[in-house]
């Protein structure tokens, strides 16, 4: 288990298999086919409490809505963390151009500043 920052990417510079499976999930999450999926889950939960099914029944369908709850949350903080580093990226190689413009030579911040533009893909 490692505690570095989810944007973070390994040695080689390639995503971590938990990296893919989030950017996977999150794409899948932002989709129609998502959105109906929680619906028809939702229309489930309630007619199982409607219908007075078993106990059993209900808890399960509780279960499945808490496990789903569950996953989205960590994809949309995994999502958050990857976002956040791409504008601070950004933000630094601003801030670096902007302190080279006003020295007059432009330099290495200059070229970093080209490198973040659309980041938040390559993350």
């Amino acid at each position: 288990m490692t505690l570095r920052h989810p944007a973070r990417k390994h040695e080689d510079g390639r995503r971590g298999r938990f990296e893919q499976f989030a950017e996977l999930a999150s794409n899948f999450t932002s989709s129609p086919a998502f959105a109906a999926f929680c619906v028809v889950l939702v229309a489930l939960f309630v007619a199982v409490h409607a219908a007075g099914l078993a106990t059993e029944w209900q808890i399960l369908a509780g279960d499945v809505m808490t496990a789903v709850t569950l996953l989205l949350l960590a994809m949309l903080k995994n999502a958050e963390r990857r976002a956040e580093h791409a504008v601070q990226h950004k933000l630094d190689a601003i801030a670096r151009a902007l302190l080279e413009q006003q020295e007059g030579e432009p330099g290495q911040a200059h070229e970093d500043l080209r490198e973040a533009v659309g980041i938040e893909e390559r993350l």
